[in-house]
């Protein structure tokens, strides 16, 4: 089905939307929410009637319920190749192929934001958005010249690692530039009143409409969001073994801020499966399903926006989105089926995943 297509956003518009998007937030949370339901679909990105959509926090952006991350996992780039056996000029070029279809796909199941934390994959999907930027809001995070390493943690550095990245990737602007904090440590305050002037200034000069933050530390992420409310999105990993906690939750303040919450991980970086995501696998059909299942339980907390998989092929898109229509809540029979897969993809996650197990609970 044809889509409204939408004009590019110019620097009064830019502007006008994002100045008036931060006023709301100020005028109060509860005024924030005032319109739970979705807006006129015309309003909304990328509408599909198909597709669920909720909103970012106060961003004030509706985004689908599934949307893409930026990371891909197993991918086969040519017939009996891994994708990284090719000699490296192939290799780009299969994978710019790859996630050119892959977009195709989101664009058509009404997927509508694509989140792209490093500069290799900043480069594939400003490449393969090429001439329909205005189909997919971009998240957009250069890490090698960010908060991780301390030559970046200045205002001035943080500026220009920013507008590098931007000038490579021919990006006019990005929708949220979510900064790569420390993984597993509290990020200073210091690097992150820095973290705030750069934003000012980028914003100001209509290169970036939103700042977010990623991290695997709960406390520093709750200590964020209560302390700069410049911030309206948060990224963090949610999985089918994730929970609230009870009592002083990161959603307690999620909620209170109002921002926005995208679940990365949600696959445990595919411990999750039993194959090797590939349509040809004997268990493919019961990955599947896992996959589905896993979205729906995910997405039975509506305080996460939405969780961000790595999707490698146009079947898993299909997948995923298949799932967004199916029935939210689960029967016994597939719970039982979901927990039993956690169990066995907690005990066998390998070494460098072993942090989800810290975030059981959140």
């Amino acid at each position: 089905m044809s889509q409204r297509k939408r004009k590019p956003i110019d620097r009064r518009e830019f502007l006008t939307y994002t100045t008036g998007a931060a006023l709301g937030a100020a005028a109060g949370v509860s005024a924030s929410r005032a319109a739970a339901q979705p807006p006129d679909p015309a309003k909304i990105l990328n509408h599909n009637p198909d597709m669920e959509y909720r909103r970012l926090g106060k961003t004030g952006l509706w985004v689908s319920a599934v949307c893409l991350g930026g990371h891909w996992k197993r991918l086969q780039a040519a017939e009996g190749t891994s994708g990284w056996d090719l000699p490296g000029e192939q290799a780009m070029k299969a994978l710019i192929a790859n996630r050119a279809e892959v977009i195709s796909k989101c664009i058509d199941v009404g997927i509508n934001y694509v989140d792209a934390c490093a500069g290799g994959e900043i480069m594939a999907y400003a490449e393969a958005l090429r001439g329909r930027r205005e189909k997919m809001y971009f998240g957009f995070s250069w890490y090698e010249s960010e908060l991780r390493f301390p030559d970046w943690r200045t205002k001035e550095k943080l500026i220009e690692g920013f507008d590098n990245g931007l000038r490579q990737a021919k990006l006019g602007y990005a929708d949220v530039w979510r900064v790569s904090a420390l993984m597993t440590e509290p990020q200073p305050d210091a690097d992150m009143e820095a973290m705030m002037e750069a934003f000012e200034v980028l914003h100001g000069q209509g290169k970036v409409r939103f700042l977010g933050l990623s991290s695997h530390h709960h406390e520093f992420l709750k200590h964020a969001i209560e302390t700069w409310p410049q911030i309206s999105v948060i990224l963090f990993p949610y999985t089918a073994n994730s929970k609230e906690l009870p009592q002083d939750s990161l959603f307690d303040a999620i909620r209170a801020q109002d921002v926005g919450a995208f679940g990365i991980k949600p696959f445990s970086s595919n411990s999750l499966f039993k194959g090797n995501s590939q349509l040809d696998s004997p268990v493919a059909n019961e990955d599947d399903e896992l996959a589905r299942l896993t979205i729906r339980y995910i997405l039975g907390n509506p305080a996460i926006t939405a969780p961000i998989p790595g999707l490698i092929n146009t079947h898993q898109v299909e997948n995923v989105a298949l799932a967004v229509r199916e029935h939210r809540k689960l029967d016994l029979g597939e719970q039982a089926r979901l927990r039993q897969a956690v169990e066995e993809m907690t005990a066998n996650l390998p070494p460098d995943y072993h942090f989800l197990r810290d975030w059981e609970w959140v």
